[in-house]
């Protein structure tokens, strides 16, 4: 990306988030009950922490092109921006919905685990994970591989858009709702909650429970698309929110602490070794 490309990046970004958020701060949602000193800290640096991880996984990328198939740099510059786009959607979005269900394993847990360690839905939970999390997600790099072979402006347009509706999807403004209490737009409800991530079905992938007919964090992995959900047999629609949110082993041997979580494993749990390498809101699969 160019620096007219990055900037732009940023500031749509930026401007989501901070919509969102002021939505938020607006009814009371921003600074929940639930939400410990620990928390802010982690929901904080995360927040400022993943720009500069992607920003290092995209130039460690490029770099490698660069080194390895110099001569392919903008070679697909010349493809229809919906070409580009259905490459984004596999080598990006599709590669994400693969790595977080991954994620959901014992083995990978760990990296994944402060994401849902939050008892709470909110824009500060978006980029709450562990640093190696992002380090290591296939579509980032694969984001730069396309950036060299020239998909700059869609690149931008397409992180635009799948950035809005991931924040979205987390924001306790639960935007859904309005179209759901709306007899005229439910076709459009209808339509929306089977194509991209809704707050229904994100936060029901947040649930502190599943089986009670709402809380499936067994499934609804999709980020921008709910599509690949749908396509591979973890979709959950309920058109309902869960009732609690966060992990069962949080609340029985306390919260992790904030520096642990996204940091693991450079530091080590204080708490049992088991309870950090669990799977997903039990034992490992």
């Amino acid at each position: 990306m160019n620096g007219d490309q990055q900037l732009l990046q940023i500031l749509v970004v930026s401007g989501v988030m901070l919509g969102f958020a002021l939505a938020e701060w607006g009814r009371g949602l921003l600074f929940p009950k639930e939400a410990s000193r620990g928390d802010l800290k982690l929901d904080i640096a995360m927040a400022l922490l993943l720009p500069v991880i992607s920003g290092l996984v995209l130039m460690a990328s490029m770099a490698l092109c660069l080194q390895f198939m110099p001569e392919q740099r903008g070679a697909w510059a010349h493809w229809a921006w919906w070409q580009m786009l259905l490459v984004l959607l596999v080598a990006d979005d599709l590669t994400q919905y693969l790595w977080h269900r991954l994620s959901h394993t014992s083995a990978m847990w760990p990296l994944h685990r402060a994401h849902h360690s939050a008892a709470y839905m909110s824009v500060r939970v978006v980029y709450r994970n562990n640093i190696f999390y992002y380090a290591m997600m296939p579509g980032i790099w694969l984001s730069g591989v396309l950036l060299f072979l020239g998909f700059g402006w869609v690149y931008v347009a397409y992180s635009a858009l799948k950035v809005s509706v991931i924040i979205g999807a987390h924001s306790s403004v639960r935007w859904d709702q309005f179209l759901y209490q709306r007899p005229a737009l439910r076709p459009l409800a209808w339509v929306l909650e089977r194509t991209i991530s809704t707050p229904a079905t994100h936060f029901a992938h947040h649930a502190l429970v599943e089986g009670d007919g709402v809380g499936h964090f067994s499934g609804n992995y999709g980020n921008l698309l709910f599509v690949w959900d749908l396509l591979f047999g973890t979709a959950h629609l309920s058109r309902r929110y869960p009732a609690a949110y966060g992990l069962q082993d949080d609340r029985q041997h306390g919260q992790e602490h904030w520096l642990t979580q996204i940091s693991y494993p450079l530091r080590k749990s204080a708490r049992p070794a088991t309870v950090l390498g669990d799977g997903p809101h039990g034992p490992p699969a």
